[in-house]
């Protein structure tokens, strides 16, 4: 198929989420229960250094460290950026300065905002200290931000503290996210164009005439541009295929089900697409699939058995 005029390149917004639940060890435990309880914990390491936030293990000799103290709320900013605009989730929603803070009686220092009116109220070596957020729960987002404070460093050594309290935090979830502005570029844009119109678009190297689908705008064999367009499919081949036994909590699809990926006719890359239409546990390598959309569908719903015999090995070992 000879080249054609590119329609405009998509864009669209994209978000990228991953909950990520961890259990916490006692250490991490004690730290994220002492903020609930209005209490900042450090862990002292066998050189008498105390590590805040504290960790389970000394990270100059890797010792495992348990011994826990309680340091001051207030301390000194080390160092410093000032933050313009504010994204969501972030500690506070006006403008503010991301700043490390050693507190009273720490040798490290804390990641954490400071609520300032500007850059101008910000300098290294200030003194500062621990806003509370009004509900706590046993997280880092219990300290709401800290603030400028007038007073004089505290002096002492940290005191020991057993980490013991009511109720303590034994797992967290940490909310992972990523917000941006998605382009697939001129080669996809028209892949997922011709989907639309329920058709399979390729792009082939000029050099080692291998058909790309999803096409990529450039040979990752041979490096070169791509631009001569091929229609492939509908039909294709199970290259290799896994059964899927989690529900993911976006996707209405009762499990077991499988995900294959499939070689279209005509391509020399296979795509990734769930099988259904058969039994889970009958899916194969080499089955003949054929795509399934729905009213209105911008890409097929899903591939099932067309019903031909199953293709020989040989024809598609390359695509596995």
């Amino acid at each position: 198929m000879a080249s054609a005029p590119s329609p405009e390149a998509l864009r669209a917004p994209l978000v990228v989420e991953f909950p990520f639940t961890r259990s916490l060890g006692p250490v991490q435990s004690a730290f994220l229960t002492g903020l609930r309880e209005r209490t900042v914990l450090g862990v002292r390491t066998g050189d008498g250094r105390t590590l805040v936030p504290p960790v389970e293990y000394d990270p100059v000799t890797a010792e495992e460290i348990r011994d826990l103290v309680e340091v001051a709320t207030t301390g000194t900013v080390t160092t410093w950026a000032w933050n313009h605009e504010p994204r969501r989730g972030q500690p506070l929603d006006t403008p503010f300065a991301w700043v490390l803070v050693t507190l009273d009686g720490a040798d490290t220092a804390l990641l954490h905002a400071l609520d300032a009116p500007g850059p101008d109220a910000v300098r290294t070596g200030m003194r500062v200290r621990v806003r509370w957020a009004a509900e706590r729960v046993g997280a880092i987002t219990d300290i709401a931000c800290f603030e400028p404070y007038e007073g004089q460093e505290e002096g002492g050594r940290p005191a020991p503290h057993t980490g013991e309290f009511t109720e303590p935090v034994s797992g967290i979830v940490a909310a992972a996210r990523l917000d941006y502005t998605y382009s697939p570029g001129r080669a996809q844009s028209a892949y997922i164009h011709a989907l639309s119109d329920q058709r399979a678009v390729g792009e082939r190297c000029p050099s080692c005439r291998k058909v790309y689908v999803p096409p990529r705008g450039a040979c990752p064999t041979c490096g070169v541009a791509t631009t001569d367009r091929v229609e492939v499919g509908p039909r294709g081949t199970v290259t290799t295929y896994c059964i899927v036994n989690i529900k993911a909590k976006n996707l209405d699809i009762e499990v077991p089900y499988v995900y294959a990926h499939i070689a279209l006719d005509g391509a020399d890359l296979a795509l990734h697409a769930r099988i259904a239409g058969i039994p889970y546990d009958q899916v194969r390598m080499g089955l003949r699939v054929e795509p399934v959309w729905t009213e209105g569908g911008r890409y097929p719903d899903h591939y099932r058995p067309t019903g031909e015999p199953d293709a020989d090995y040989d024809t598609y070992k390359e695509l596995v």
